[in-house]
């Protein structure tokens, strides 16, 4: 029978290793879809996702106190993804399968059959998008990431970096007029 997060987390707080990995196995691929979308590179992706769950681990103490552990978790993913950016001091490749990203650009992208020279467009387009995406502060290029590409509401943003929603709308809507402007100024570049 598959548990509840909350069940699950009550076993982990209870000593049950076999919960813990259970949690793991559920938010494992959403952590590194997360990471990599905000770091650009499999290897620190990975590398958020392992010491995500290493300090999800170590804190489980602070568990009794939290009300959603999915704001929880992805909190310390942001946090630990966002002090990568710091100091790689906001420098990042993107890769080669930039467009392999999940969530609603992607989804907005492939409503239709494209042919191989929309697709070509369609990955051109969604590079110049991260990075644009990479030039923006780490805070805002979160919470744009979260919300834009992943879907979370932005109560769940708040929930997650411990703000008021207020504050998310803000750095969401700082965050979308930056990447007009960044946007803009590269197409007239190009023309």
């Amino acid at each position: 029978m598959n548990k509840t997060v909350p069940e699950l987390v009550e076993l982990f707080l209870g000593g049950d290793d076999i919960a813990f990995a259970e949690l793991v196995g559920r938010f494992q691929k959403k952590i590194y879809t997360l990471a990599y979308q905000v770091l650009g590179n499999h290897l620190d992706a990975d590398e958020v996702v392992q010491e995500t769950f290493v300090r999800v681990y170590r804190k489980r103490e602070e568990l009794k106190d939290v009300k959603y552990f999915t704001s929880f978790i992805i909190r310390i993913a942001t946090n630990y993804a966002i002090d990568l950016v710091r100091k790689r001091k906001g420098h990042s490749d993107i890769g080669d399968d930039a467009t392999g990203l999940t969530g609603s650009v992607q989804v907005d992208l492939a409503k239709r059959v494209s042919t191989p020279s929309e697709d070509l467009d369609n990955k051109r387009i969604m590079e110049e998008i991260l990075r644009a995406l990479d030039e923006l502060p780490p805070r805002q290029r979160m919470t744009a990431i979260l919300h834009d590409i992943e879907g979370y509401t932005k109560a769940e943003i708040a929930e997650a970096f411990n703000c008021p929603e207020a504050t998310v709308r803000s750095n969401l809507h700082i965050a979308r007029t930056k990447l007009k402007k960044i946007l803009k100024q590269r197409l007239k570049k190009r023309d």
